[in-house]
């Protein structure tokens, strides 16, 4: 795709975009100057909020991290819930309550995989401040999760946790439309954490993915290990932000792809995007996309869940961060206080 290339691979049209990506960080400056300085509200929910975000565009691995996240916030004894946009969806009111059987062409394809993996109750909507309300009138929450919220300042935050890509970075180091900065990388000296997808740099933690069995789109209780299918081929399609990182897990489990088909994040499949592949090779895909393709009169479709497994001392430190965080819940919305504090170390 064209962004692909002008962000990551050099395209000379980037210096060409330069103005508009200096105009476009001082909006950025700009808007979060009048949160800073009380010109726009900021919103404490009376319970504490744990945003995950990135400052790129494009995928990095926040869906994953957000249900290990639940999982270990489960264990020290909260209740999570999960707000997030639900980009893709197309409800017509806003917000809107996720459940597992929840349409994903209504609510988002993400929100209805976070709700089937974590068991967590869940709200979206453009409006983060609408749907965390939202979450704590229908729930009894105590710990809310913000999925890709970095940059919704008008919902208070008392942790932020910043996932960075790996492979690709920050690219050529542009904001938009130069480059795939949603802010400045200056901004990552004021979050809490950062997560690595992949070989984690100074003051980062690492993430990688464990892949489970592979699983039949139509009948979950069909599963299948890679190993019963090295040797034989398959076909790979992929709707996400960096499909070639799915890919390459695929080729790590010993899967032989003769085929890939690579589609816009979110990508909403219909029959005809299959018509590449035949009706006897298995079809692999990501969870992400399999809750899309549900609907569809293909018995050959099957997706590869994966996990999230983090550097031990991440877990550590966001014990140590909790306590500091942790208030009863109240039913007002007082008045907030800073959106984010500086940003610890490993160790």
């Amino acid at each position: 795709m064209i962004w692909n290339r002008l962000w990551y691979e050099g395209h000379p049209l980037a210096l060409a975009l330069t103005p508009l990506a200096l105009l476009y960080c001082a909006a950025v400056w700009l808007r979060r100057q009048a949160y800073r300085l009380g010109l726009r509200r900021v919103h404490r929910m009376g319970v504490p909020v744990i945003v995950v975000g990135n400052i790129t565009a494009g995928g990095t691995g926040k869906t994953p991290l957000i249900a290990w996240l639940a999982a270990r916030l489960r264990e020290q004894g909260y209740r999570p819930g999960i707000i997030a946009r639900g980009y893709g969806g197309r409800a017509r009111h806003w917000p809107q309550q996720v459940r597992p059987d929840s349409d994903p062409r209504t609510v988002g394809d993400e929100p209805v995989l976070l709700a089937r993996r974590t068991g967590c109750p869940m709200a979206v909507g453009p409006d983060r401040v609408a749907a965390a309300r939202a979450l704590l009138q229908h729930s009894d929450c105590d710990i809310l999760i913000s999925d890709d919220g970095l940059q919704h300042y008008a919902l208070a935050r008392d942790i932020e946790i910043a996932v960075v890509d790996g492979d690709r970075r920050y690219g050529n180091g542009l904001c938009l439309p130069a480059g795939p900065l949603r802010e400045p990388r200056s901004r990552l000296q004021e979050v809490n954490l950062i997560v690595c997808h992949g070989t984690p740099g100074r003051g980062e933690f690492g993430m990688h993915y464990v892949a489970g069995q592979l699983i039949n789109v139509h009948d979950h209780e069909q599963r299948l290990d890679p190993d019963q299918l090295r040797g034989r081929q398959v076909d790979a399609v992929a709707g996400i932000g960096h499909p070639e990182r799915f890919y390459r897990l695929l080729e790590r489990q010993g899967l032989n792809c003769r085929k890939q088909r690579s589609f816009r994040d979110h990508h909403a499949y219909s029959e005809t995007d299959f018509d590449f592949a035949d009706a006897h090779t298995p079809v692999v895909m990501t969870e992400k996309d399999a809750v899309k393709c549900e609907r569809l009169a293909r018995d050959n479709l099957w997706y590869l869940p994966i996990q999230a497994e983090l550097d031990p001392r991440l877990e550590t430190r966001l014990q140590r961060l909790l306590p500091q965080s942790r208030h009863p819940r109240e039913g007002g919305d007082p008045v907030t206080t800073a959106v984010s504090g500086s940003r610890p170390t490993p160790g």
